[in-house]
This record gives C-alpha cells, structure tokens and sequence, in this order.
C-alpha cells in the first residue's frame, strides 16, 4: 500500500477528487480556500466581539478547522513516512536562470541557499518573509480570497469577482517573476 500512494499520480484522478469535493461543497453551501480558515480561527478565539467581520458562528464553517489540520497532518505523515527521495526534475533553461540570479539547483523543491535559517535571520531574509507575508495575507483579504479559493471554488461557480482575481494573481506572478524576483536576487 505504502509503495502505491507514495508514487505520482496520473493528473486525472486530481481533478477527479477536486471536481467531487466541489460538488459537494456547492450542494453544502460551502466555499473552498484556506483564508476563508483565517477567519474561522478569528472567529473561534472571539475576535467577533471587537470587529463585526470576525461576528459569526464559527461552528458552522468549524469544517474549515479540520480542513486545515488534515493538511498540516497529511504532509507530516506525507513528509515523514512516504518521502521516496524522488528528484525534483525541472528545464535546464530554469536551472540556468536561477543559477543567474544566484539561487543554484541543489534538487531540493525549496533550494536551501534561501530557504534556511541563516537566511531567515538576516535583514533581506526577513524583509522577505515579513513583507511577503503581509502582502500575500493583504492580497488575499483585500480578493475576498485566496488563490485557490478563488482559482477552484470561485471558477467552478462561474463567479466573475473569480475570474478578475486569478487574471490579477497571473499577472502578478509574471511581474513578480520577470521584475521584482531579479531586482531581490
């Protein structure tokens, strides 16, 4: 069993997964997206009761809650018990590009030259978790969701608010990417 979930998966039954959990969240009034969480989590430790955004019953999305602890449980039991050591395969041409701005190919998924703690506790390391993270948690807020809120359960209910957003999340991609991403390294 273990050398069967352990191995990649055909795309198809991704998308086959993803298409019934919408569906059932579409029939149960429910919305897919981790910021949505954010705000059950403020909900539940009573921040309702200084700011009327957070004034709901949290226990009708407490769903949420466990949406998240699944995630954080299944890529520990992921990361733990069925990491088969599989390469990362990735172009030449990416490789090439990320060794010129100085981020070599280590075949890590998250290259250690940035993501570690010596670069965290720098001052560029924590401008950018700091403001990275302020503006991806402001970015999501001020969509009215997250990236996969808005990209899965957004366009599978035909919301046109959705569409807008993940037009504005690619092309913020392509600035980051093409612009600001040389300009850091």
């Amino acid at each position: 069993m273990i050398e069967f979930i352990s191995q990649p998966w055909p795309w198809y039954i991704s998308g086959l997964a993803i298409s019934l959990i919408m569906f059932l969240l579409y029939i149960n009034g429910g919305r897919f997206g981790v910021s949505s969480t954010l705000d059950t989590i403020c909900a539940a430790g009573g921040a309702g009761k200084k700011y009327p955004i957070f004034d709901f019953d949290w226990k009708d999305r407490a769903w949420n809650l466990v949406f998240i602890l699944g995630a954080i449980i299944g890529g520990s039991i992921a990361n733990h018990f069925l990491n088969t050591e599989q390469t990362i395969n990735i172009s030449a041409a990416a490789i090439n590009s990320l060794d010129d701005l100085g981020v070599p190919f280590d075949g890590e998924l998250a290259p250690l030259s940035i993501f570690n703690w010596q670069s965290l506790f720098t001052i560029k390391g924590l401008l950018i978790i700091c403001l990275g993270g302020f503006l991806v948690g402001f970015g999501a807020r001020w969509a009215g969701g997250c990236t996969s809120g808005h990209a899965i359960s957004g366009l599978s209910n035909f919301q046109i608010a959705s569409l807008v957003a993940v037009i504005g999340f690619f092309i913020g991609g392509l600035i980051m990417v093409h612009i600001i991403f040389p300009l850091i390294f």
